[in-house]
């Protein structure tokens, strides 16, 4: 399990990109080791602080396997960074990933918070027809991850998961939940003490 890419991208004008007008979903990599600090990589950019400003929103990981599937999907190649992600993986299962997990990257501590929600930038920047419904479809959202420890990263660094909840609600089940997916809100509903928000949910999708 290691980081085969990392990636970082600076803010810029793009008439597509909502009522904003700016993006800095264009990441690209480094070739260099890069800083971890509490809101982020040092040299990478969140232009929708509303939306992506959060500390739980950090980092954002997302899986080469799963964009090779989605290579074959399109019939186009999808470079890492491509999806707006700092860390492109190989060898972990992101989406797998239990909220509450940890991980050793680098020098730095991780902790996974939630799934991607696909927006109408991403959509416009893809530029694929009914991209938005198709990668909710596809259930390969990736993962944010907040900063435990600074430290560095860089690629080549190995993923190690030091630490992982006994029962927890996995990246997908959130992201299926989220979506409407009754079974995935059943299992989050058996995992003991989970977010009272899953409840509210709960009442209203089985009223």
């Amino acid at each position: 399990m290691r980081i085969l890419s990392v990636n970082v991208g600076m803010s810029s004008d793009a008439a597509w990109a909502g009522s904003l007008g700016r993006t800095a979903i264009d990441k690209r990599a480094v070739p260099h080791r890069v800083a971890v600090l509490e809101n982020g990589l040092v040299g990478d950019e969140r232009a929708d602080q509303k939306h992506h400003g959060s500390p739980d929103q950090a980092v954002y990981s997302y899986a080469r396997e799963d964009y090779d599937w989605w290579e074959r999907e399109l019939g186009r190649e999808l470079r890492d960074g491509r999806f707006g992600e700092n860390l492109t993986t190989s060898g972990i299962d992101v989406n797998g990933a239990l909220v509450g997990e940890r991980w050793r990257v680098g020098s730095a501590l991780l902790e996974v918070t939630r799934p991607r929600t696909p927006c109408a930038v991403f959509r416009n920047w893809m530029d694929e027809r009914g991209w938005l419904k198709r990668f909710t479809e596809a259930g390969r959202p990736g993962a944010y991850l907040r900063v435990v420890e600074l430290g560095e990263v860089g690629a080549g660094d190995e993923v190690e998961i030091v630490s992982r909840p006994d029962v927890g609600v996995s990246v997908l089940d959130w992201f299926l939940a989220r979506h409407g997916d009754r079974d995935a809100l059943r299992r989050i509903l058996d995992v003991p003490g989970h977010d009272a928000r899953w409840d509210e949910m709960a009442e209203r999708a089985f009223a």
